[in-house]
């Protein structure tokens, strides 16, 4: 029989793809979730049978080790964007992360797989990057042969990024930033899966830091993004206090409206990690060291950004009709 592995998260941005990769090397892949129904779109990945929906709470131990009973190995892909309610940054990038390898250890499985986030620092000043890093103590305390992945910004079909500045590209002729100068290293979701895929498989293990082909700064990738859907806007970068106090009122507001108002723009502790370069430090283990090509951006973003074209999927056809009538 072929092995198994359970996948924490394997339905979001980068846990499906984990999941489809491990579907096509042949092994039963078992994705845990809290909403099972939302995540039906899995179970194509693989031939009948091969690809299992779980319901899952990583805050819940019982639920935790019944997903990952008979397992060969574990992937633990949730992490949060929340700062306060059950699932806030210590429940989930701590507790949970710290929950999955402990029942792995109990259970004898052999290899876990840890997706954080490059810019995981105790030290850091913001709690999301902070908990990141003691998820991460927290695994290796009990899955000392872990493996740590630490992705820059990923982009992606899915992505939370391109996406929603390319929506924001709509609204009118300004594009705010925040943190124009900071640097990141876009990195494509499956490149981050093929590195996984390694540790499940037992080829890797330690701590990888996943950065793209190459480094750009916020300001760069907005300028990138906005040529590839076609738009001019004018990228307003707001200053850091001035964006630490927007933060704060919009994050209120949210608040009091008890979600109707989202946050339209960063939350308070994106405003601090977007104070710190997300880049690949120098002697840093990476996708070179796992035999993996990165992606670069131009290669993808075309694919799923054209829509967000004021032409959408016939701009090509109207730049063809251009060059005719000339």
């Amino acid at each position: 029989m072929s092995n198994l592995v359970t996948i924490y998260g394997g339905s979001g941005f980068i846990g499906r793809y984990i999941a489809r990769r491990m579907a096509k090397e042949g092994w039963r892949v078992r994705v845990a979730v809290r909403r099972p129904n939302e995540a039906m779109f899995v179970k194509p990945y693989g031939s009948v049978g091969q690809v299992e929906l779980v319901l899952c709470n990583i805050r819940d131990d019982a639920s935790v080790a019944a997903a990952m009973q008979g397992a060969d190995a574990v992937v633990n892909c949730v992490g949060t964007f929340d700062a306060g309610g059950k699932n806030n940054f210590e429940a989930v990038q701590i507790y949970g992360a710290e929950r999955i390898a402990k029942l792995a250890s109990e259970a004898g499985i052999a290899r876990m797989v840890h997706i954080s986030a490059l810019g995981a620092d105790v030290a850091a000043l913001s709690d999301s990057a902070r908990t990141k890093a003691l998820g991460e103590a927290a695994v290796h305390k009990y899955m000392p042969d872990a493996m740590i992945l630490r992705p820059s910004v990923v982009f992606g079909p899915e992505d939370q990024f391109f996406n929603r500045f390319a929506s924001m590209s709509r609204l009118g002729p300004i594009l705010p930033v925040i943190g124009g100068k900071t640097r990141f290293q876009p990195v494509y979701v499956d490149d981050v899966a093929a590195a996984a895929v390694k540790g499940v498989l037992g080829d890797a293990s330690g701590t990888y830091e996943l950065g793209g082909p190459e480094v750009r700064t916020f300001r760069e990738l907005l300028q990138t993004m906005l040529e590839v859907i076609q738009r001019r806007k004018l990228i307003m970068n707001i200053p850091f206090p001035i964006a630490r106090v927007l933060a704060a009122v919009f994050d209120v507001v949210e608040k009091i409206s008890l979600g109707i108002v989202k946050n339209p723009s960063a939350s308070p502790d994106q405003v601090k990690a977007l104070r710190v370069d997300n880049v690949v430090h120098e002697g840093a283990k990476g996708l070179d060291d796992l035999g993996i090509t990165p992606v670069a951006l131009e290669a993808v973003l075309p694919d799923y950004l054209w829509r967000f074209r004021p032409s959408g999927q016939y701009a090509a056809l109207k730049d063809s009709a251009k060059n005719l009538r000339a």
